[in-house]
C-alpha cells in the first residue's frame, strides 16, 4: 500500500538516513516499522519564518510492498525523413525545449544559434574576466543554453501550470540534472552541472533527427504577404519554414531588425539596479536566526525582499546563495553584471539583484524617437554605457559599500568580492538614474527595518544590473501564439516578453512548438 505523508522536522531529523525516516513515518502512520519497505522524499522545503527553523517533508511511504512509482523517461522518437521542418532561432531554454516538443509532434527542428556550443563558450567567457574582451556572439548571454547555461540554473517559477513545470523538471533530470530538482521547493541545478545537461539535450535532439547549427546569426526574417517564409543569416545561408523566435532578452540586434521591418512590438516594463553582495555567513545568521549560522544540516540561506517606494516596486532578484557575480555584457562598450551559484552553493558570498521597477510611462519616447517601441531597450543601454565609461572601457565594475550608498558618500575601501574582473570604488548612487538610486536607498532602509543587520558596511553594491527581463514584448495572438499580424512567426520565451527564467521559458517554448506543429501537421 502506498501512502503520502507530510512531516515537519528539525533540520537534523530531515537529514537522517532512510532507516531513521522509516521510523518517523511508521510513528506517523501508527504501524510497525517493519511493514515499511521503502521511503522516498518527494517534496522538501525549509521554513525559516520562526526562530526555530523547520523542514517540511512529503514522504512517499511503501507499506508491505514496493509500488512502481519511479518516473520513467521516454526517449525521443526520431522524426521521419520527410517530416515537416520548423526553424528555431536561439538555443536557450525556450529553443531547446521547443525542439524537444517539435520532435514529440513529428516535426523536425532546425536550431540556429548565433553563438558557440556550450564547451567552446567557456573560453570566450574567460576572456571577459581576464582580458575584458567581449565577443558579441559568444558570452554569458549568447551561445548554447542561452543566458541560463552559465547563470546559475535556478528552476523556481511562479507558473501555475504545475503539469508543465513537472514535465520540464523531469526532462532536465532525464538528461543529467540531480534528482533533488524534482524534490526541492526551490530547485537549482548549478552553473557547474547545467552545461552538461544542455549538451545531453542537444545530442538527444540530433539523434532524433533534429539539426543544431552554431555560429549562425540570423539577421533577417523573410516575410512575404505578412507570412514568414524563412530566415537569412549573416553567413549568407537562407533557411525556409515557419520560425520560433527564441533569441533571449539581450538580442538587441534582433529587436532593431524587427522594428525596421515594422513587426509589431511594444515597450515592456523591466527593472534596473545593482548586484548586492553579502558574506554568506552573515546571510545565514540573519535568515536562520542564529549566531551559529546554518550549522551542519541547513543549506546556504536565501532571502527575498520586496517593498514599494513612491509607487514602484523595489525588490531582490535572482538571489544566489553561495555564489559569485559575473560580467554579463553582450557587446563591447557595455558593462552589466549578473549572479550565479555552483551546485553546492559553496562560495563565501551571497548575491542578488537589487532592482527598481521601471514602467514604460517612466521613460520618455524621445529617448528613441525613431522607434519608441524600443525606448526601454535604449534606457537599459544608456545605463550600461554610463557604467562602462566609469570603468574606462574595462570589465572592472564600479562598487560602493551598502552603508555608503545609503548615506551618499564615497567608499574609501571595499570588501573582498567574488567578481573576477575586479571592482573599484565609485559613486554608484550618482551613476544610477536619480529615481532608481533614491528608491534603492529607501528600499534598503526598509529591508533593514524588517531584518536588522541586512544593511551593513560588509555588503557591497556592484553595478549595474539591467538585464532583468526583455525590454519589449513582441505582440502575438493569445490563441495560436503566432505574431498578431505575421503568419508563421512564433515570438517565444523571455526574449519575446512571455517568460522569466529557465522553466517559464521552457514551458513557453513547448507551447509555441505545439502551436507550430499544429499549423504544420494539422493535428494537436
Amino acid at each position: 500500500m502506498l501512502h503520502k505523508i507530510n512531516l515537519r522536522l528539525t533540520p537534523q531529523q530531515a537529514a537522517a538516513p532512510e532507516d531513521k525516516l522509516r521510523l518517523v513515518a511508521a510513528e506517523a502512520l501508527k504501524i510497525n516499522p517493519h511493514r515499511i519497505v521503502y521511503v522516498r522524499i518527494i517534496r522538501r522545503s525549509i521554513d525559516a519564518r520562526q526562530r526555530k527553523v523547520m523542514v517540511n517533508l512529503t514522504l512517499e511511504v511503501h507499506v508491505d510492498r514496493k509500488e512502481d512509482t519511479a518516473y520513467k523517461a521516454e526517449p525521443l522518437k526520431p522524426v521521419t525523413e520527410n517530416a515537416p521542418e520548423c526553424i528555431i532561432v536561439g538555443a536557450g531554454p525556450a529553443g531547446l525545449f521547443a525542439a524537444i516538443e517539435l520532435i514529440r509532434k513529428g516535426v523536425k527542428p532546425i536550431i540556429l544559434e548565433r553563438g558557440k556550443d556550450v564547451d567552446s563558450r567557456r573560453k570566450d567567457m574567460a576572456k571577459i574576466s581576464r582580458e575584458g574582451i567581449v565577443d558579441e556572439d559568444s558570452n554569458y548571454c549568447f551561445g548554447e543554453g542561452g543566458a541560463g547555461a552559465f547563470s546559475d540554473g535556478k528552476l523556481y517559477t511562479r507558473s501555475k501550470k504545475r503539469g508543465n513545470v513537472e514535465d520540464v523538471l523531469r526532462i532536465l533530470h532525464t538528461y543529467g540534472a540531480q534528482e533533488s530538482i524534482l524534490i526541492d521547493a526551490h530547485p537549482h541545478i548549478g552553473t557547474d552541472r547545467l552545461p552538461g545537461v544542455i549538451k545531453a539535450i542537444r545530442e538527444a535532439i540530433i539523434a532524433a533527427g533534429g539539426r543544431v547549427q552554431f555560429n549562425t546569426r540570423v539577421t533577417e526574417l523573410v516575410i512575404e504577404n505578412n507570412e514568414v517564409k524563412g530566415v537569412k543569416c549573416l553567413n549568407g545561408e537562407i533557411f525556409h519554414g515557419p520560425v520560433i523566435l527564441a533569441t533571449g532578452h539581450s538580442a538587441r540586434d534582433i529587436y532593431r531588425m524587427l522594428a525596421e521591418k515594422r513587426v509589431e512590438m511594444q515597450p515592456k516594463g523591466l527593472a534596473v539596479g545593482v548586484r548586492l553582495e553579502h558574506p554568506q555567513e552573515l546571510v545565514d545568521r540573519l535568515q536562520y536566526h542564529s549566531s551559529n549560522g546554518r550549522g551542519k544540516y541547513l543549506p546556504a540561506a536565501e532571502y527575498s525582499m520586496l517593498t514599494r517606494v513612491d509607487d514602484r516596486a523595489v525588490y531582490s532578484f535572482c538571489m544566489c546563495p553561495g555564489g559569485f557575480i559575473i560580467p554579463a555584457a553582450s557587446a563591447p562598450g557595455q558593462l552589466v553584471v549578473n549572479g550565479m551559484s555552483p551546485s553546492n552553493r559553496g562560495t563565501r558570498w551571497a548575491n542578488s539583484g537589487m532592482v527598481v521597477e521601471i514602467l514604460p510611462d517612466d521613460v520618455p519616447d524621445k529617448i528613441n524617437e525613431s522607434h519608441p517601441e524600443l525606448k526601454m531597450m535604449s534606457f537599459q543601454e544608456n545605463i550600461e554605457k554610463i557604467f562602462a565609461a566609469a570603468a574606462g572601457g574595462t570589465q572592472k565594475a564600479p562598487a560602493q559599500r551598502m552603508t555608503d550608498f545609503v548615506i551618499g558618500t564615497a567608499s574609501r575601501s571595499l570588501p573582498e568580492s567574488s567578481y573576477a574582473p575586479g571592482i573599484f570604488p565609485a559613486r554608484i548612487d550618482m551613476l544610477l538614474p536619480e529615481g532608481v538610486a533614491q528608491r534603492l536607498r529607501r528600499g534598503f532602509m526598509e529591508f533593514n527595518r524588517k531584518q536588522p543587520g541586512f544593511l551593513t558596511s560588509d555588503a557591497v553594491l556592484i553595478g549595474d544590473e539591467t538585464r532583468t527581463s526583455a525590454p519589449v514584448q513582441i505582440v502575438r495572438n493569445a490563441e495560436n501564439l503566432q505574431h498578431i499580424r505575421i503568419k508563421g512567426l512564433y515570438p517565444c520565451g523571455e526574449g519575446a516578453g512571455y517568460a522569466g527564467g529557465i522553466v517559464s521559458a521552457a514551458i513557453d517554448g513547448m507551447r509555441c512548438a505545439d502551436a507550430a506543429a499544429e499549423m504544420l501537421t494539422g493535428s494537436n
